[in-house]
């Protein structure tokens, strides 16, 4: 357990640590919230086209439902052929169902590594993990815009991100509805059920989460569901019929 811990702080922990303090110290302001924004924006950034892919995944999924509906329904009585057969569609459209999943659980180490940094950043015993050629800050004044202070909980931002977090369940719901039903008829099937109290619940969760958590890790939070928000309009806007292997290719 030590050694994974170790490498955890040296692969991930100690490399985010010190970039939030390279740019606290060298962005105009010495702004911790400012900071925090765009550190958030520059991991994002890098973990782009794992996401984008992601995405991609899920956009060629949902163009897929109108064929997959007709597998169950033909092969209702034997599952066996069903699965068969819905392994031969993803085989010819080559579209792996499971191809979205992995770029988010590479995400997972980095999300634990950044709400350590947000928790416990602000204490001087973590100037041990800084790098031998940056500067020591000599204590970080965790204010953002001299209006919040970051290293204490704020109802505003735990309700802004969980607002957030609803408006892109929100959108990525609608993309997908209206892939799976062009005509614009809604579904009633199981998966739309599920998707609509996943929409209330995923935000109310944010808010409990962050409800008693440093205002740093709400920011966090905001930044980063902003930056998925527009992803998520760049990989699902309107461009006409688009073929399925033309979705997955890129």
């Amino acid at each position: 357990m030590e050694l994974l811990i170790n490498a955890f702080n040296l692969i991930l922990y100690q490399p985010l640590f010190n970039a939030l303090i390279l740019l606290y110290q060298y962005l105009p302001g010495r702004d911790f919230g400012i900071a925090v924004i765009v550190l958030t924006l520059l991991i994002r950034l890098i973990l782009y086209p794992s996401m984008a892919q992601s995405l991609r995944s899920q956009k060629a999924l949902s163009l897929l439902q109108p064929k997959i509906q007709e597998i169950q329904k033909k092969y209702k009585q034997d599952l066996a052929k069903q699965s068969r057969a819905m392994i031969e569609l993803y085989k010819k459209e080559k579209i792996s169902p499971l191809s979205g999943i992995f770029p988010l659980l590479i995400q997972l180490p980095i999300l634990i590594a950044l709400y350590r940094l947000f928790w416990k950043g602000f204490e001087e015993k973590q100037m041990i993990f800084l790098y031998s050629f940056i500067p020591t800050p000599g204590g970080i004044d965790p204010m953002f815009l001299n209006l919040l202070d970051l290293a204490r909980p704020s109802i505003v931002l735990a309700v802004l991100a969980g607002a957030l977090q609803y408006f892109q369940g929100r959108g990525m719901v609608a993309s997908q509805s209206a892939l799976k039903n062009p005509s614009g008829k809604r579904g009633v099937g199981f998966s739309e059920m599920l998707q609509k109290q996943m929409l209330y619940f995923f935000p109310v969760l944010t808010v409990f989460i962050l409800w008693n958590l440093p205002s740093a890790i709400g920011l966090y939070w905001i930044a980063t569901t902003a930056f998925s928000i527009a992803q998520q309009y760049l990989i699902f806007k309107p461009a006409g019929e688009t073929p399925i292997r033309s979705v997955t290719a890129g």
